[in-house]
């Protein structure tokens, strides 16, 4: 029979993961990741920390098993482990919001006042009728790792300037990270100051894509 010793190292080396989650920067850090691949330049900038400090956090998921990292000349590529590290995330972030308030009184000074949103099932079915037009409005470089299946690439700060492009005559749905993600409420908001009518998705793409529902991946060049 084994002994204490045993059980705890097995504890320990599970806490190990759930210590990754102890940092508000590697949380945004699996944000990003959960979107597309990333050099560390690339996640300093756009977590908006210097590139030490985000290799330190990045070294820091890659030990508690949550990332890959690949050399690309003299930069490192980082990415999700898995799925089952997204769906982790995912669970960690819902659960949040459900059972801590200030999680939600958060959300909602970041975010502004909600606006309309469409879920899935309506969306897809929309989709089929053709009666809809899907924009994502996250950064090119993240439409191009991955998106939902007919989505338009419009980056939220092209808007304006394109808004000539999408049919005057159908709705528009935006989608963009995920329910934390700004993008996505802002486009909605412009689209209908702009007097169109613009609904969000309730959901972003990594849990577009966890569910199985059509998706166009990256190809490679």
């Amino acid at each position: 029979m084994t002994g204490r010793r045993e059980k705890d190292a097995l504890f320990e080396a599970i806490a190990l993961m759930g210590k990754a989650f102890a940092s508000s920067v590697r949380l945004e850090l699996l944000d990003l990741l959960a979107q597309a691949p990333r050099t560390v330049d690339e996640l300093a900038r756009a977590s908006e920390q210097s590139t030490a400090n985000a290799s330190q956090h990045l070294q820091a998921l890659h030990a508690a098993g949550m990332v890959t990292r690949t050399r690309e000349g003299t930069s490192t590529r980082y990415a999700l482990a898995g799925d089952e590290v997204l769906s982790l995330w995912l669970a960690l972030r819902d659960a949040s919001v459900a059972r801590l308030g200030d999680v939600e009184r958060a959300a909602r000074e970041y975010l502004g006042d909600e606006v309309d949103a469409i879920g899935r099932d309506e969306l897809i079915a929309r989709l089929r009728k053709g009666d809809v037009v899907l924009v994502d409005v996250r950064p090119a470089e993240e439409y191009e790792a991955g998106h939902i299946d007919g989505a338009r690439s419009i980056p939220i700060e092209e808007l304006e300037a394109r808004l000539a492009e999408l049919p005057a005559d159908r709705e528009i749905v935006a989608y963009c990270r995920g329910p934390f993600c700004a993008y996505a409420q802002d486009a909605v908001r412009r689209l209908q100051a702009a007097g169109r009518p613009a609904r969000r998705l309730q959901e972003g793409w990594p849990e577009w894509r966890l569910a199985g529902e059509p998706v166009e991946p990256h190809r490679a060049a």
